[in-house]
């Protein structure tokens, strides 16, 4: 199937989310197009809102005219169309029609990995995209993944870290110590 039919199914499913109940992303991966539950506990966004801050804050700096948002991204010639909780992109981006940025205006992008999911981590989706850095907030063990250097489809480096360490990644620097676990009261 193309893109283009690809992206009316998509567009599809969207409308049709918007009469359930719930927080659904519609995406369209490897398989196809595809609509799931987003289940999110607070802990979620804090972690989200933190990552937004810092990121932000350094991006006036390091890439001007960029910003932390949460958009979809696509690359057509792959037929992907994916939606992470954070990337970095062009701000007149978001002022544009259309319903993603396309990945090759997308230098880093993150997800946050929720309490319930099974399949929390895709780096080789956002590798196959060229996305030149990716990172994976896990609050269920208190880990962090940086990937970078996209090379046929997956990343040829990865780096671990845990919650309180200071975390290359790409240009900027992520400071966890306030990252909190779930489950965990106090922390």
């Amino acid at each position: 199937m193309d893109y283009a039919r690809m992206r009316v199914l998509a567009s599809e499913l969207g409308a049709f989310a918007e009469g359930l109940e719930g927080a659904w992303r519609v995406e369209i991966g490897p398989e196809g197009p595809s609509l799931a539950l987003r289940r999110r506990p607070k802990r979620h966004a804090g972690t989200v809102r933190r990552l937004r801050e810092q990121l932000d804050t350094q991006l006036r700096a390091t890439h001007p005219g960029r910003i932390c948002a949460s958009p979809h991204i696509e690359h057509p010639a792959l037929g992907l169309m994916l939606h992470p909780d954070l990337a970095v992109v062009p701000e007149a981006a978001l002022d544009e029609d259309g319903p993603a940025v396309d990945a090759l205006h997308v230098p880093a992008s993150a997800e946050i990995v929720t309490d319930v999911e099974e399949n929390p981590a895709r780096p080789g989706v956002f590798a196959a995209m060229g996305i030149a850095h990716y990172l994976i907030v896990d609050p269920r063990t208190g880990t962090i993944e940086a990937h970078s250097d996209p090379c046929k489809g997956r990343y040829a480096r990865k780096d671990a870290y845990i919650f309180g360490d200071t975390v290359p990644f790409g240009p900027w620097l992520i400071d966890t110590a306030d990252f909190r676990r779930y489950g965990k009261a106090g922390n």
